[in-house]
C-alpha cells in the first residue's frame, strides 16, 4: 500500500489525506497510480523470460484515466462488456490488445467487438460460438477466438468468486471444447487462436494455476493432434492481495512455475495473464467521515460509529463478508477508545464497512477504509438514491480528480417526464 504515517496524519505518495478530504469531501476514493504502476512492472517482470502479454481486467476499476495510463504502459485489456469495450476504446487501449470475456454476450457486443477488433472473443459455450460464427459471417468477417475452458480446479477461495470448478457457470470442459473445435475447425469464418482459463479470485497459492495450466497445455496438444495449432495459453487472473492476515502473492514465484512447466512440457505458446485486483486493490483508499457516535446504553448492545460511506459505495463487506482495515486519518486527535461496528446511513442491517474495530474515534473523524482500489466504484450503485462518489488519483506528487461527484441531476436526468 502506498500509505505512511508521518506525525500521526496518514498520507498517500506523501499528500495528506484530510487534504484530499478537505478538499473534495467524503466519501470518496483515492488511489495511487505509482503504486499501481510498480505492481504492473513488477508482474511483467516476473514473466519477463517468456513470451506473455497482461491484459489488465477492466471489471476491477474501470476508471478512464487508470486505463488510459495502462495502456500508455503497453498493457492490454480484458473486458467483459460492450461499456468496458467502449471504455478502454476511449482510452486509447489497442484493440489488438484487448480481449472479451463473458458468458452472456449479446450479438450487439459481439457484433461490435469483431468490428472494433479485438484480439480475441473467448467462447464459453456452444451456442456462443454458433453465434459468434453467424455474425461473422453476416459481417464478412473472420471471428479470432479462445475456448474458455472449465478446469474443474478449485482455488481455495469464496464460493461466490470461485469460477473454475464445474458446478460454476463458466467455460467447457476440455472434452468438449475439443469436440466443438473439431467441428469448427475448417470455418472460414474463426480464426482458432487460443485456450483460456480464469479458476477464481483473491487466490492465494501458486498450485491451482500450475493445474490450471497442465490441463490448458493437455488440451492443446490433443488438438494439435486433430491438426488445430494453438497460439496462446490464458491463464487468467485471481492472484490475491492482502487484505488482513492473507500471504502474499508472489509474483516472481508465480512467474518461475509457469515458465518451469512450460520447459517440462517442452510448450512454446505465448502466456497470457488477466490481473485485476493483484494491480489495483490496494492502491485505494476509501475516505469516510464520522456522522455520529451510537454508544451501547445497556450491556450486550454494540457500539456504533455511523459514518458517510455506505453498502452501496463499498459493498464487499455486505455482499462477501469481506474485511477492509480501517484507520483513523489523523492519530493525534482525542477520542472514546471502543470496539466499534462501522456502519453507513442506508436502511439496511446489512449497511456496514467494518464489524468489531477497536479505534479511538470521535465525531467528525476522518476515516480510511483500506484496499479499496479493486471492486469497489465498479460495484458501487445509487441504493436509497445516494450519489456516485468523486475519485482522485495521486500521480507522482500531484493528485487529479478524474471522477467528480455526482450531481442530483446527474441521478434523476434518465427518467422522463410523462
Amino acid at each position: 500500500m502506498a500509505t505512511l504515517r508521518k506525525d500521526g496524519a496518514l498520507l498517500m505518495d506523501g499528500i495528506p489525506l484530510s487534504r484530499l478530504a478537505d478538499q473534495f469531501g467524503t466519501p470518496m476514493l483515492v488511489y495511487s497510480w505509482n503504486e499501481i504502476k510498480s505492481k504492473y512492472q513488477r508482474l511483467t517482470g516476473a514473466f519477463d523470460s517468456l513470451r506473455h502479454r497482461i491484459h489488465y481486467a477492466v471489471k476491477a476499476n474501470s476508471n478512464r484515466h487508470i486505463l488510459s495510463r495502462f495502456a500508455a504502459i503497453g498493457a492490454g485489456f480484458d473486458v467483459v462488456s460492450g461499456g468496458e469495450l467502449e471504455r478502454v476504446s476511449r482510452a486509447g487501449g489497442a484493440m489488438r490488445k484487448t480481449v472479451f470475456s463473458g458468458v452472456g454476450k449479446t450479438q450487439e457486443e459481439i457484433s461490435f467487438a469483431l468490428k472494433i477488433g479485438v484480439a480475441s472473443l473467448h467462447i464459453e459455450s456452444a451456442a456462443e460460438l454458433e453465434r459468434v460464427t453467424d455474425i461473422a459471417r453476416r459481417l464478412g468477417i473472420t471471428a479470432p477466438i479462445s475456448m474458455r475452458v472449465n478446469p474443474d480446479v478449485d482455488p481455495e477461495t469464496h464460493p461466490y468468486i470461485a469460477t473454475g470448478m464445474k458446478e460454476n457457470k463458466f467455460g467447457l470442459p476440455s472434452r468438449q471444447v475439443r469436440a466443438l473445435l473439431q467441428e469448427y475447425q475448417h470455418n472460414e469464418r474463426l480464426h482458432i487462436r487460443g485456450l483460456a482459463c480464469h479458476i477464481g479470485s483473491q487466490i492465494q497459492a501458486i498450485e491451482p494455476y500450475r493445474d490450471g495450466l497442465t490441463s490448458l497445455i493437455d488440451l492443446a496438444e490433443n488438438l494439435a493432434r486433430d491438426g488445430i495449432e494453438i497460439e496462446t495459453l490464458n491463464i487468467g487472473g485471481g492472484m490475491s492481495i492482502r487484505y488482513e492476515d492473507e500471504d502474499p502473492f508472489d509474483f516472481d514465484e508465480f512467474g518461475a512455475m509457469v515458465a518451469e512447466v512450460l520447459v517440462e512440457r517442452n510448450a512454446d505458446y505465448e502466456i497470457q495473464l488477466e490481473p485485476g485486483r493483484a494491480l489495483v486493490g490496494d492502491a485505494g483508499a476509501l475516505l469516510t467521515k464520522v456522522e455520529y457516535l451510537k454508544q451501547a446504553a445497556e450491556p450486550d448492545y454494540r457500539d456504533f460509529a455511523v459514518v458517510d460511506a455506505a453498502m452501496n459505495d463499498l459493498i464487499r463487506p455486505s455482499l462477501y463478508g469481506a474485511y477492509h482495515d480501517v484507520q483513523r486519518v489523523d492519530e493525534n486527535l482525542k477520542g472514546i477508545r471502543r470496539d466499534w461496528e462501522i456502519v453507513g446511513p442506508i436502511c439496511e442491517s446489512g449497511d456496514f464497512l467494518a464489524k468489531n474495530r477497536k479505534l479511538t474515534l470521535a465525531s467528525n473523524d476522518l476515516l480510511a477504509i483500506m484496499d479499496t482500489g479493486a471492486y469497489v466504484s465498479t460495484m458501487e450503485s445509487n441504493y436509497n438514491s445516494r450519489l456516485r462518489i468523486p475519485e482522485v488519483l495521486i500521480e507522482d506528487d500531484e493528485y487529479h480528480l478524474v471522477r467528480r461527484r455526482e450531481s442530483i441531476n446527474d441521478l434523476l436526468r434518465l427518467e422522463v417526464d410523462l
